[in-house]
């Protein structure tokens, strides 16, 4: 990630985060269309998974300077989504239903250089999400 890409993402999810709540809904119902088969890993009631979502997209977001403080979160956060029988395929189908969110969201400010950031950021933590669960059901496997 370079310093423009980071600068990239956080001026264009400033204006994303004012509309939330619709985001939220716009990526649920995104991923849902293109990835039925997740539907099932996900609560009945998605009211408190939309809030954690966006909360947690702004802090990472935020932390994208903050090493020390972003990659252990992400880590963890790949880790417990072990417990949610997460699979790495998956994680396509989220950048996919994040980017096409963003693009409703922005608008004209969904330029090229802005889905490019997005997707560089998006591909580092989800890699980095992804390595965290390898790691963790290498660990359990072992013992």
């Amino acid at each position: 990630m370079t310093d423009e890409q980071i600068d990239l993402v956080q001026e264009s999810f400033a204006k994303v985060a004012p509309i939330a709540d619709q985001a939220a809904d716009l990526f649920y119902d995104r991923l849902f269309e293109t990835a039925p088969e997740v539907r099932e890993l996900f609560p009945t009631e998605m009211g408190e998974q939309k809030k954690k979502l966006m909360q947690m997209i702004g802090v990472a977001v935020q932390n994208l300077r903050n090493a020390d403080v972003l990659v252990p979160a992400v880590q963890a956060l790949g880790e417990r989504h072990v417990d949610y029988n997460v699979k790495d395929e998956h994680y396509d189908s989220v950048g996919g239903a994040l980017l096409w969110t963003l693009e409703q969201g922005l608008g004209d400010g969904y330029t090229p250089e802005v889905a490019e950031a997005w997707t560089t950021v998006y591909t580092v933590l989800a890699d980095t999400m992804k390595a965290a669960a390898r790691a963790r059901v290498e660990v359990a496997d072992s013992n």
